[in-house]
């Protein structure tokens, strides 16, 4: 493999096609597409600076590596890339991708980053601000997730997320199989329009959550105060910990749960409005 070390290298596209190569405290400067079109590359302590530096690079390995604000769409149209400890101050990341692992990263600015990626595996993620992240990302493994950008999750389909901390709003919207255990989500309209989403052991907050739902399955988990109006027009298997502030028209299945505040049933209930609640002894 070849070694480039200790160099700096700017403009249009210096680094182009390279192959079977590994870079060494390298820096790529102001100017456009630093490394695209490149396959089985490594990358170690490097800095970038300038727009688009990764764009269809095949087989990679990125460490300890730094990317500035400017690096903006820094890496897309990429497929088979591990990351670990790098800090990314650019938004807009990772997008149109197959088979990407990070490990130790933290993203500051998460504006529009995860989109379109199949197949993602996550470990010690944090992300910061932004909205959308992940959206329409497919076959997602997440283990270890700080994040209070908005929106994050919409419609993404069989992931599996554990020991996440998301301060958010209208999370995991159309989803479809997705499983999380052992997170707190925090943030209103958690959930709406989804299908088989599963939550074990988990402590939601935030107004009206989990919603409008085929499928939902609760393991366990704990409720805040402020959720109100759960469950509307939902079909659901809940096991619930603690108190519940209120239940707004259920669409069928079995809700067992320590105390409830109140119960709402109107004239927009759905059919076959037939769900059972259960006061249980904990």
């Amino acid at each position: 493999m070849e070694i480039i070390k200790d160099k700096s290298f700017g403009g249009e596209r210096p680094l182009f096609g390279i192959r079977d190569t590994r870079l060494e405290n390298v820096t790529i400067t102001e100017g456009e597409s630093g490394v695209k079109c490149c396959q089985n590359i490594e990358i170690d302590g490097c800095r970038f600076i300038g727009k688009y530096p990764l764009w269809h690079v095949d087989g990679s390995r990125i460490t300890n590596s730094y990317f500035e604000v400017g690096s903006r769409s820094a890496i897309w149209y990429s497929n088979d890339m591990e990351m670990s400890d790098c800090l990314i101050d650019g938004p807009k990341f990772f997008r149109e991708m197959n088979n990407l692992s990070l490990e130790n990263v933290s993203i500051t600015d998460a504006d529009e980053t995860f989109w379109r990626v199949n197949g993602l595996k996550v470990r010690n993620l944090k992300l910061h601000e932004g909205t959308y992240p992940f959206m329409f990302s497919r076959d997602i493994d997440v283990d270890g997730l700080e994040s209070d950008s908005k929106y994050v999750f919409q419609y993404v389909r069989n992931a599996v997320v554990r020991n996440a901390k998301i301060v958010t709003k209208d999370a995991f919207w159309e989803t479809e199989n997705v499983t999380i255990y052992d997170s707190v989500l925090d943030g209103e309209y958690l959930g709406w329009h989804s299908k088989n989403l599963r939550l074990v052991r988990c402590h939601i907050t935030g107004e009206q959550p989990l919603c409008y739902i085929q499928g939902l399955v609760l393991e366990d988990c704990t409720f805040g105060a402020d959720c109100d109006r759960m469950f509307e027009d939902t079909d659901l298997e809940a096991t619930i910990i603690g108190h519940v502030t209120n239940i707004k028209n259920p669409r069928s299945g079995h809700i067992r749960l320590g105390s409830l505040g109140s119960l709402t049933t109107d004239e927009h209930i759905k059919q076959p409005a037939n769900c059972v609640i259960n006061l249980v002894d904990e």
